[in-house]
């Protein structure tokens, strides 16, 4: 028998906690691969620069895929005032610096609050977007401008710490359709400065969590195993 045809048709849904660096595209390739899936989709993607949960679904389950990229998302990370960069995160180089020395607690409380509830935001254009067909990281990459509309998301949560000052830590509850990065933007703007993201961390989606994820090559090797495939030592 087929090695593929011991998989239940039925499906399973995964929890990776995607590697620095691995597009959520590059994750579902490589189970697909290595675990002989038939049918493999992911429920919201990750950035390349971001680690943290990621839900997959095989077979049959990924009719859940829509459900899953509905619930509300949990994101740790740190975002750095005084500089930015065209992609909002260290995938570009800095292009612009701006003063800090006028931030005081008062300031940052202030836009914290602003980006917190019901808003309106622009997303990167380092994105997944589609502008006329074509996404909107290959308009960008080839240094040319595009309007992204704004669209209304929902912050319910919107913590900052702020002992490592310019670096601050945060903590951010959202809805569906919400770019951490674009919050990171807006924060620096409304600080009346600049900000990139440094780190950042996907830790819940509904109530699946973090903790609760594989270590992509222990989730294969495990896999391999119970298909009776070659693992590697």
């Amino acid at each position: 028998m087929n090695q593929q045809e011991n998989i239940p048709d039925e499906g399973e849904v995964i929890l990776i906690d995607k590697p620095l660096t691995w597009t959520s595209f590059d994750v579902a390739n490589k189970l697909k691969r290595a675990c002989k899936f038939k049918k493999i989709g992911h429920a919201g993607t990750l950035d390349p620069l971001a680690t943290g949960l990621l839900i997959l679904c095989t077979g049959k389950k990924t009719k859940q895929i829509d459900s899953f990229q509905a619930q509300e998302k949990e994101y740790t990370g740190t975002l750095v005032l005084g500089k930015t960069t065209p992609s909002i995160d260290l995938e570009s180089d800095f292009d612009a610096e701006y003063p800090v020395g006028h931030i005081t607690p008062e300031v940052l409380e202030n836009a914290r609050r602003q980006l917190t509830g019901h808003i309106e935001q622009i997303p990167p254009l380092f994105s997944a977007i589609k502008i006329d067909g074509v996404r909107a990281y290959k308009l960008a990459r080839r240094g040319e401008e595009a309007e992204i509309k704004k669209r209304p998301v929902e912050i319910k949560l919107f913590e900052i710490d702020a002992t490592h000052f310019p670096s601050i830590d945060f903590r951010i509850i959202c809805s569906k359709g919400t770019y951490i990065r674009s919050m990171v933007r807006d924060f620096g703007e409304l600080a009346g400065s600049g900000a990139y993201m440094s780190k950042l961390c996907r830790t819940r989606i509904g109530d699946f969590e973090l903790k609760d994820a594989w270590e992509l090559t222990a989730f294969i090797h495990q896999k391999r195993v119970a298909l009776n495939l070659e693992v590697d030592e």
